[in-house]
């Protein structure tokens, strides 16, 4: 009986110590569960962390160009802060801001330096911003530079890369400027040689392709006559046409060197067979100048030199000479009638 009530002792007591184990392993587990949630939690934490970091990068949606104003603008400015500019956040695309997103441009192998903020500039900004990419701002063109005037004492300008740059009597380019991204448009010519003046900046080329396409289905004839102009070449015809009409009257119609739209590259003289390829004012009356003044502005071109407005443009009436600005600023060039120094409000 001893020995049995020894051994029923035993049992019972193995019996408590492995209800104790099992009860002591699921308390265990118990206890592990909170932090294998709380780490799943972290994750998501982490996770809506980054998402938050993500909404918080404000990109501007639309096209922006000098002259706008609002939000979307002030929204631009604040990005190009983030990563390295000390723009004054004013809601306003002027001069700083289009030197800023030239600049920009400049630094990037993908981009063509316009001073426009457009869909490809969105894109690389974005990235920019994601990324933790800081510009220095200036590397691609310093915004601060000694002043500058060419030979005939005509200021130079800081920023030739600007599509909506206005070249003048009272405005010249540097004379070393020369657009990066210059081709051959496929367009008419009335000649055959590859000459440079064949030449035009990419994006203008692309839209005079689109302008003589409309224009030929229109049932005109087109043809592109003169791009393209360095300063070199300028210098030569305008001291041709000084040496034959003097240089007072030369200047009527023919620009000192570093004072001619022909060298940013977005300008092309038109001309037809009509006028047997000629740069005259008798073009306007062609079906083709009439075609050109009613739809160039859809392509984004202006007629540069307009009939009327000699006192401002400083040049005689040249219905030939289209000037590429884009489609928002030639819309509203051309349907208020009037001249890039009006719409720019540039005074002399």
């Amino acid at each position: 009986m001893f020995k049995k009530a020894i051994v029923a002792c035993i049992t019972i007591s193995i019996l408590f110590v492995m209800s104790a184990c099992s009860a002591f392993d699921q308390t265990f587990d118990q206890s592990n569960e909170p932090p294998s949630n709380a780490n799943s939690e972290s994750e998501k934490d982490g996770q809506v962390s980054e998402n938050d970091s993500q909404q918080d990068i404000s990109i501007p949606e639309e096209s922006l160009q000098k002259k706008d104003k609002g939000d979307q603008v002030l929204q631009l400015q604040s990005t190009l802060n983030q990563i390295g500019y000390d723009l004054t956040e004013n809601g306003e695309f002027d001069d700083a801001t289009t030197w800023a997103v030239t600049d920009f441009q400049l630094q990037q192998d993908s981009l063509l330096a316009s001073g426009i903020y457009n869909e490809s500039t969105k894109t690389a900004l974005k990235d920019a911003v994601e990324n933790n990419i800081e510009i220095v701002a200036g590397s691609g063109l310093p915004q601060e530079v000694e002043p500058a005037i060419t030979d005939s004492g005509t200021p130079v300008i800081a920023n030739p890369y600007d599509q909506l740059v206005l070249v003048n009597k009272q405005h010249a380019l540097p004379a070393d400027y020369m657009p990066r991204d210059l081709v051959i448009p496929d367009v008419r010519f009335p000649f055959t040689e590859d000459l440079p003046k064949k030449q035009m900046r990419k994006e203008a080329a692309t839209a005079l392709e689109e302008l003589f396409i409309a224009a030929d289905g229109a049932g005109l004839e087109l043809f592109a006559q003169s791009g393209f102009r360095s300063y070199e070449r300028q210098d030569a015809i305008f001291a041709s046409n000084s040496l034959e009409h003097g240089e007072e009257e030369a200047n009527i119609f023919s620009a000192r060197p570093g004072e001619s739209e022909h060298q940013t590259g977005l300008t092309m003289d038109v001309t037809s067979p009509k006028v047997n390829f000629e740069l005259i004012t008798e073009f306007g009356e062609t079906e083709e100048g009439k075609w050109i003044q009613g739809n160039a502005a859809e392509y984004g071109f202006i007629i540069r030199f307009p009939e009327g407005k000699e006192e401002i443009t400083k040049y005689q009436y040249e219905p030939w000479h289209l000037r590429f600005v884009g489609k928002k600023a030639a819309s509203e060039i051309m349907s208020q009638d009037i001249t890039l120094e009006e719409y720019l409000k540039v005074s002399e």
